[in-house]
């Protein structure tokens, strides 16, 4: 079994900084694609980030910029910096990726919140 576990998150006020972090464990042969979504309180949940595993980034235009995906694949972890921070990008932030078991599955996190207000 695969778990992603995401920390990080919390309260910060307009124009902050936070980092979310995501680790894989489990019994697994590769991460590949990992990514991060986002889902505010009665809307879809949203892509934010995705990183490929040499590296390759793409980005949600309402974050590009200001956020940063970055990965360790040495510690199987994902990272999410995000700086200047609005109150928009309020909602529960979840880590997703692509792991090869005996085969490809995809995984979710259990969310992190995160809240920009003053």
């Amino acid at each position: 079994q695969v778990q992603l576990v995401e920390s990080g998150g919390g309260l910060v006020e307009p124009g902050g900084s936070l980092r979310l972090s995501c680790a894989a464990s489990g019994s697994f042969v590769g991460i590949y694609n990992m990514r991060w979504y986002r889902q505010g309180t009665g809307k879809q949940r949203d892509l934010v980030a995705q990183i490929a595993r040499e590296g390759t980034t793409n980005y949600a235009d309402s974050v590009k910029g200001r956020f940063t995906i970055s990965r360790d694949n040495a510690k199987n972890t994902v990272y999410l910096q995000m700086n200047s921070l609005k109150p928009e990008d309020t909602a529960v932030y979840y880590c997703n990726a692509d792991v090869r078991t005996r085969d490809f599955y995809n995984y979710w996190g259990q969310g992190t919140q995160v809240t920009v207000s003053s």
